[in-house]
């Protein structure tokens, strides 16, 4: 029997969302999560264990998708509110939205080099959007009913989206047009996109089928039934050899695309899982589903040769033949049972690298704009306190009092992990002291904005007032 280094195992179990999660995606620095949900937020996970997570607010209603800009720098959400919203990934959770469609908006995908989005809605449209301007550019319409998924091919040139009316459509951006549509489904299709090299696009369709077409030929190539229930979101891994889908019937299952077989199926949600994604160099996988969990489940069977995890596939899931009756003489007759056509994974039962401790969460902001102009608050008995603490340690090496460094977005690295002539508890009492801090500043911070925009508004209205009885006096 083969070792199971090369089974994926469950690493981490975020919980944090109070409602559906709708949608995953890796920071490509591969120390990020993000997540949204139906309970109106955004989450950006680290990676690290037990490091703080920070929870953004600003949609008005449910946040239906997410995804990283190639560079990391930016996040784009896009939620039932018909806006979509981009974020910088840190602690000041500056923002800023533009109205995207008349309906809500189900996907949103940056391109390749970072300077387009593509969106997909209720309205029935497509549209792709100047992502640095906010500027829409064109408008692909030929759906009959709700878009749900909208992707664009790795080059730029070719978008893939599905819909409602039970059609996958191939369109041209340069063209502006569709270019083909398939329709094989015998339902509709949740979620599509392009494979790596841009060869194929896969569906995850509410038939409970997984299909896949070579744009080239426009040909379908695969059909997968392995769900007993609606697929509802897919992702191909980086090499491009493997696929995994995600589904209404609580499970995950990666294909083998190359055999064209099923290989795992993974256990771990308590409900139907909703998004599945791996990371962009495809160490990891993460996972959402309406039991308001995040699942971050790591790869291991990649860092084996190809051959080798297919040859391990095949001696665990065929067993051995029955001895014959020349080479043994068994005492009970032996029964011949067929083999198992996928090896199933589930971290309640098998033994499994699981943190399972929640990680502290941050609200950030209430939706700040980007415009809202960051002021500094200073706050006497948290100054005082912070000084005694620096005096304890070397100010010099002292990072971002949240954690995160405010310019580059990156996780910052705590002193109390740099010092080891600290004792112990007193490097946890010191933690405790600056994660203290850190909460009272921030909260110092967002009673000032708020108190900051009260006044405007006031000052607002006494102008108004003013102006009221100017007219009336003339």
């Amino acid at each position: 029997m083969a070792s199971a280094l090369e089974d994926p195992t469950l690493e981490q179990n975020f919980k944090g969302h109070k409602d559906v999660v709708t949608s995953v995606d890796f920071n490509p620095n591969n120390k990020q999560l993000a997540t949204t949900s139906i309970d109106k937020c955004l989450m950006i996970w680290n990676l690290k264990p037990q490091t703080r997570a920070y929870r953004f607010t600003g949609h008005r209603d449910a946040v239906m998708c997410v995804q990283f800009s190639p560079s990391g720098q930016l996040v784009a959400s896009a939620s039932r509110d018909k806006t979509v919203r981009l974020w910088t990934p840190n602690v000041k959770g500056a923002s800023t939205a533009f109205t995207a469609h008349s309906a809500a908006v189900r996907s949103v995908n940056f391109s390749c080099d970072e300077n387009f989005l593509v969106t997909a809605s209720d309205d029935k449209s497509v549209k792709v959007w100047n992502a640095h301007q906010q500027r829409f550019l064109l408008s692909l319409k030929g759906h009959n009913n709700w878009v749900r998924s909208a992707r664009f091919s790795p080059d730029g040139r070719l978008v893939v989206s599905c819909s409602d009316d039970r059609t996958v459509k191939i369109w041209d951006t340069v063209r502006r047009e569709c270019i083909n549509t398939f329709t094989d489904h015998r339902g509709f299709a949740n979620f599509v996109d392009f494979n790596p090299s841009g060869t194929c696009i896969a569906s995850a369709g509410t038939d409970n089928s997984v299909k896949l077409w070579d744009v080239r030929i426009n040909k379908l190539l695969q059909h997968y039934q392995v769900h007993s229930s609606a697929v509802n979101c897919l992702s191909f891994h980086p090499s491009g050899n493997y696929l995994i889908t995600a589904s209404t019937d609580c499970t995950l299952k990666i294909m083998d695309l190359l055999e064209g077989r099923l290989l795992y199926t993974l256990h771990g949600h308590q409900g139907p899982v909703i998004a599945v994604t791996f990371s962009r160099h495809g160490e990891y996988f993460a996972s959402g589903g309406s039991d308001s969990q995040v699942l971050v489940w790591k790869v291991n069977f990649d860092s084996i040769p190809y051959n080798d995890v297919l040859k391990s596939h095949s001696i665990r899931t065929n067993p051995a033949p029955a001895p014959q009756i020349t080479d043994i003489h068994p005492r009970i007759p032996h029964l011949h049972t067929s083999g198992l056509q996928t090896i199933q994974i589930d971290p309640r039962v098998h033994v499994a690298d699981m943190q399972l401790s929640d990680p502290p969460v941050t609200d950030v902001g209430i939706g700040f704009s980007s415009q809202l102009k960051s002021r500094a608050v200073e706050v006497k008995c948290a100054s005082h306190l912070t000084d005694q603490v620096n005096r304890s340690l070397d100010p010099s090496r002292l990072t971002s009092s949240y954690g995160m460094d405010s310019a580059s977005g990156e996780p910052a690295t705590s002193i109390l992990e740099e010092c080891t002539n600290i004792p112990p508890k007193l490097a946890s009492t010191l933690g405790h002291i600056v994660e203290q801090l850190d909460v009272l500043t921030q909260t110092v911070s967002i009673l000032e904005q708020r108190l900051t925009m009260t006044e405007d508004k006031l000052q607002e209205c006494l102008d108004n007032q003013q102006t009221v009885q100017q007219v009336r006096s003339s």
